[in-house]
């Protein structure tokens, strides 16, 4: 089965330039398109969806306040903010209401397609400079909230660090780097589908629900 994506932005000439870039890729089929916010809604009760291409800034519903409503309504569907703005407040936002992941419009094709196959994967698809405006904005800020109490040697040996294998340990700091499940997996020569088990086996031992919460928790007990 195709990927079937949605592009939704106010501006004729981005959806017919992204239709074009990607419609010519085998296992990608591009199912509509949208002007504003409200009109993907209305298309996404109707066409069957995978990844929507979503704009931030677009008449009548912005791209954020749709999301809003997608994420609830809609929630097997992966949403790609596509924006110009690289704007610390959209990334944060997007995070907070459910984006899959976030691309600036001058992204070439190459990472558009990593990032449609990623998080068609059920991944996150951040680029660095986005993952490090989540980290400082989201992750650092709820750490430091924590009131760390006076460690004990108990506690300090069941830190998740310690709980986890060597390669497990590896994976885990290139999460917190940012990195998503392709790139580990090319950076150590496995599958993604390795990467993926992997970070799946280090949120079960961490006793955690999401690779947010892994994070935070990562951060925090290596201080």
């Amino acid at each position: 089965m195709p990927i079937r994506i949605l592009i939704a932005d106010d501006h004729s000439v981005v959806r017919k330039g992204i239709r074009m870039l990607l419609e010519d890729e085998n296992d990608i089929q591009i199912v509509g398109e949208a002007s504003d916010g409200d009109e993907a809604i209305d298309l996404l009760a109707s066409i069957s969806t995978d990844v929507l291409l979503l704009d931030i800034t677009m008449p009548r519903m912005s791209g954020i306040e749709a999301l809003k409503v997608i994420s609830k309504r809609y929630p097997a569907v992966r949403t790609l903010m596509f924006s110009m703005h690289n704007n610390p407040d959209y990334i944060v936002k997007a995070v907070q209401h459910g984006a899959a992941g976030y691309l600036l419009k001058d992204t070439g094709l190459e990472e558009i397609l990593r990032a449609v196959r990623t998080v068609v994967d059920g991944d996150l698809y951040y680029p660095p400079n986005a993952s490090s405006v989540i980290i400082r904005s989201l992750v650092l800020p709820n750490a430091r909230l924590i009131k760390e109490p006076a460690r004990s040697s108990a506690s300090v040996s069941n830190s998740v660090w310690n709980r986890i294998t060597s390669r497990e340990g590896q994976v885990l700091t290139c999460l917190i780097d940012g990195m998503s499940s392709p790139e580990i997996a090319e950076k150590f020569g496995i599958s993604p589908n390795t990467v993926a088990n992997q970070r799946a086996s280090i949120i079960r031992k961490a006793g955690v629900k999401n690779t947010a919460d892994l994070i935070r928790l990562a951060l925090e007990e290596k201080r």
